[in-house]
């Protein structure tokens, strides 16, 4: 028995295994941010995002409330708390036929939370390069 896409996003969320979030990716995936203005597109960037969200959001509190499922997709309402600010959002998620992500977008309520969020994530992602750039260093030494 294989698993759908959103099971394997479950699963992911669970596990939080880089490697199974890539192979769920599709190579043109396009990913959306509450505080982006435009689309993010490609496997490189929508990985970078959603990891570093999931680093950001997906600690102990981190829920999913409500889902609404589609043909090809499904629209998952979150929630969590984060320095007292209380995150409520969905994920609005489409797979193509193969079962992986081809488009993901977040929409945050209220203001404060994007706000937060904005801050936490530009921190995440500033982390994330400075671990890439010092990993590509030390393999090329």
């Amino acid at each position: 028995m294989t698993m759908s896409g959103l099971d394997k996003w479950y699963a992911y969320m669970k596990s939080h295994d880089a490697a199974a979030l890539w192979d769920l990716l599709d190579p043109d995936a396009v990913f959306e941010s509450p505080v982006v203005h435009t689309p993010q597109r490609g496997r490189d960037i929508t990985f970078k995002y959603l990891s570093s969200a999931e680093q950001v959001l997906g600690g102990p509190g981190f829920a999913y409330r409500g889902e609404w499922r589609s043909k090809n997709g499904a629209v998952l309402e979150f929630e969590n708390e984060i320095e007292g600010i209380t995150i409520n959002g969905v994920d609005i998620i489409t797979f193509g036929d193969d079962g992986r992500i081809t488009h993901f977008k977040v929409m945050v309520r209220p203001l404060k939370a994007i706000n937060l969020l904005h801050r936490l994530m530009g921190e995440q992602l500033m982390r994330q390069g400075r671990e890439a750039g010092v990993a590509k260093s030390q393999s090329q030494s």
